[in-house]
């Protein structure tokens, strides 16, 4: 197991665990968007679960590989689903936003599959 597969894992789980606090805490720069992109308020706490069991499951990966594999791509779907939902709610220039979130645990996926 490498440092920086140890290290972009961490910051992964760690910004997937932030998104899902935001959501259970209802920041109003999460919450406002997701009404804008017509997510149903009865999904909110279901998608920040989600996350969090994500973020949950990378840093268990870092001793049984298999979980964070399974969280990995669970979080890379999750993501890509918002994606989706920001593109047909026609705000393309929010893309980033998942895509930031994304890239850490894609990234976690590629290193360590390398390993």
């Amino acid at each position: 197991m490498s440092t920086a597969y140890v290290i972009v894992t961490l910051v992964g789980a760690f910004m997937a665990a932030f998104s899902a606090a935001s959501i259970f805490f209802r920041a109003k720069w999460v919450v406002q968007p997701l009404a804008d992109y017509s997510v149903p308020r009865a999904w909110w706490n279901r998608l920040g679960v989600a996350k969090a069991a994500g973020a949950l499951g990378l840093v268990v990966g870092l001793w049984v590989p298999a979980i964070g594999v399974a969280a990995g791509i669970g979080l890379v779907l999750y993501f890509a689903g918002a994606v989706i939902t920001v593109l047909r709610a026609h705000w393309p220039s929010h893309v980033a936003f998942p895509l930031m979130y994304m890239a850490p645990v894609a990234a976690s996926l590629v290193l360590g599959f390398a390993a």
